[in-house]
């Protein structure tokens, strides 16, 4: 026979609890003293508002007492911090609750294996499934509580209690719920539970299952009116079980994984539990990602047709025109006063040798016939090294050389837009066309270049510098000298120095400034760009309101699911959960529901994107970047707008939480 123990796990020393209802002060407690030793099996009875439930509590670590000490094997816990007295809990008490408190997305064996992942150890413990099958319920494993009776809810219960071996069992009402055949069944259980040597503490209002246990503590407005006990106390210490790591299915990664893993699965059951409230949350995220990728990818697009635009002028180009003058008060046109003469081109060339290109030119309007047709057109006289200052190049034939431009010879090159008014679908390339009434040979077929604004860039044709002067357009002096530099660094440079040699060129006496003007495209292609930037910071921004809207949303709707899961909230601090445990599991949920919204988003984005790109005729593609960045930031609106309600579920009171309606 075992030796008797005197070793009190549980003792109130003048422990007081009062409540404010409205005005009302209502003392549950008063100056209770109690000593409840290891193994004992304790009933706690009494009327509806006697206080023994607030005594449960207190024991349970769920509420504190106003007044007096309560201590939980020999530890004062007045002092303890809420995670501290979450520990505790965790490590030494196991709940039992009238209304069962089973998570109803979860299955019997999860809602068993619920306290382990509050363990402090990592997730071990005994086996849940062998908990299972000793309440009886091996074959219900996969059941939700929805698919369970009453009775074998409460044994799930049970099973639950025992999940983390703790010395002391606390059941409210075990039985209050129940038939009498499950009654009988519960008790039979706690009974088990009490020889194996738990300390079994059961609140009830029945007197038949109070008689059951070894000592009967009665209460009465607060007071304690009676301690009776009915038979000897002999404590059995309970057997420590070896704990053992409880793997997660399909998974076998470390234990703190298994924890993240857990987490991630239980945000998706929170979320699944709601669908239709989780995807209009959602949608704010999904469109606001969308957003944001669309609106890069257009300002992307943009910037592509403006490098384009800029790339018809030429790359790094120079531009030398004729200033516009006043002479004698009259303002002239540029051109009219200061000419530019052919004779300059090999001067440039000369004095700044580091440039890529130079090439004159002038224009005119003329008449072009063929025999599919005819048209009013742009002529352009140029030389070869016109290809090299502006890109140009011939899609079908060849570009003129530099001795038929000598030669003043008659050929051209026609533009897209010429070809169709001419040629229509037929290759003009080696067919005579009369330009101005001139017989002239077309070599060769520009490539297209579009549209420049108001202007057609392939309405054009292109023909010698002399040929064009002296055949044609009649022309003594050039329009203007276009040069290109080497490379974008040196374009300023050199515009300081084709300025310093224009300024040697015979000036006309009296005129104040320089005759001759240098037009940087360069500088016009960076303003471009500098402006397509900003319109898509603009764009982008416009979309990201969206998102900032979408995570309001999400804080909404999560501060309206901590409210509707009070309850859980407090019955998972109950199962030993810390501030940081459920703070950690809302914001997951949180960031899952926006990366979810996320993901979704970028489908339809990159879906909008293709779809404008061929609406409007060019190429949009969603950009890694932008996809990346939509993503981070919908998780980073989830941990924002997340955190608040996460808090506010961390902060709620474990006991306040379990009574909640």
């Amino acid at each position: 026979m075992a030796e008797p123990l005197s070793h009190p796990v549980i003792v109130l020393e003048k422990v007081s609890k009062t409540y404010r209802m409205g005005t009302n002060i209502v003392t549950a407690l008063k100056n209770v003293s109690l000593s409840i030793e290891q193994g004992d099996f304790v009933s706690l009875v009494g009327s509806s508002g006697s206080g023994k439930s607030t005594l449960l509590h207190t024991i349970g670590l769920l509420d504190r007492p106003d007044t007096g000490r309560l201590l939980i094997n020999g530890k004062d816990v007045a002092g303890l911090s809420d995670d501290e007295l979450s520990n505790l809990r965790s490590e030494t008490i196991g709940f039992v609750f009238q209304q069962f408190h089973l998570l109803k997305r979860l299955t019997a064996l999860e809602n068993v294996e619920l306290p382990l992942n509050y363990a402090k150890e990592g997730r071990k413990s005994s086996d849940a499934r062998g908990l299972l099958a000793r309440v009886g319920l091996g074959d219900r494993e996969e059941h939700r509580p929805n698919e369970l009776s009453g009775g074998q809810q409460q044994r799930v219960a049970i099973a639950r209690a025992l999940i983390r071996r703790p010395t002391i069992v606390l059941a409210d009402e075990p039985t209050g719920n129940l038939d009498s055949q499950s009654s009988v069944e519960i008790m039979g259980m706690l009974k088990e539970l009490h020889r194996e040597g738990f300390t079994v503490v059961v609140v009830t209002h029945e007197p038949d299952i109070a008689e059951q246990t070894d000592r009967m503590v009665r209460l009465h407005d607060g007071e304690i009116v009676e301690d009776r006990r009915s038979r000897e106390h002999i404590a059995v210490p309970v057997k420590p079980e070896e704990k053992v790591p409880v793997r997660i299915p399909g998974f076998a990664g470390s234990l703190a994984w298994e924890m993240w893993l857990l987490n991630l699965r239980q945000a998706y059951r929170g979320l699944l539990a709601n669908k239709l409230r989780t995807s209009l949350s959602a949608l704010g995220i999904i469109i606001g990602v969308a957003a944001v990728i669309v609106m890069l990818a257009l300002g992307k697009g943009a910037q592509a047709s403006v490098k384009q635009q800029i790339s018809r002028l030429g790359s790094n180009r120079l531009s030398i025109r004729p200033n516009a003058q006043n002479v004698s008060g009259v303002r002239g046109q540029a051109g009219s006063v200061t000419r530019l003469e052919i004779g300059q081109v090999p001067q440039i060339i000369e004095a700044l040798p580091e440039l890529a290109a130079v090439t004159a030119i002038v224009r005119g309007r003329v008449q072009v016939v063929g025999e599919g047709g005819n048209a009013s057109t742009e002529i352009l006289g140029t030389t070869p090294d016109y290809q090299k200052v502006y890109a140009a190049k011939a899609a079908y034939g060849r570009f003129f050389t530099d001795e038929e431009n000598q030669m003043r010879s008659r050929v051209a090159l026609l533009g897209a837009t010429v070809v169709k008014s001419v040629f229509g679908n037929k290759n003009p390339v080696g067919q005579d066309i009369k330009v101005a009434g001139s017989p002239f040979t077309v070599i060769g077929v520009l490539e297209p270049k579009g549209a420049n604004g108001p202007r057609d860039d392939d309405d054009v044709i292109v023909i010698p510098l002399q040929t064009a002067m002296y055949r044609v357009l009649g022309k003594k002096y050039i329009d203007q000298i276009d040069v290109s530099a080497k490379s974008p660094e040196v374009i300023d440079e050199t515009q300081r120095d084709l300025q310093e040699l224009t300024r040697k060129w015979p000036q006309i006496p009296g005129v104040v400034g320089d005759s001759y003007q240098i037009n940087n495209f360069a500088s016009m292609a960076e303003a471009f760009t500098a402006v397509t930037k900003t319109l898509s910071v603009l764009l982008a921004s416009v979309a990201t309101i969206s998102l900032v809207v979408g995570g309001i949303g999400i804080m909404n709707i999560m501060l309206v699911s901590v409210t509707e899961r009070t309850r859980e909230i407090g019955l998972r601090k109950a199962l030993g959960a810390r501030g940081n445990d459920i703070r950690t599991q809302f914001l997951i949920e949180s960031v899952v529901l926006c990366l979810g919204g996320g993901f979704a988003g970028i489908a339809l984005g990159w879906i909008l994107t293709l779809v404008i790109g061929l609406v409007q005729g060019y190429s949009l593609a969603p950009s890694i970047f932008s996809m990346v960045l939509a993503c981070g930031f919908s998780a980073a609106v989830g941990i924002g707008f997340g955190y608040w309600p996460a808090v506010q579920a961390s902060r709620l009171d474990p006991i306040e939480a379990l009574r909640y309606e």
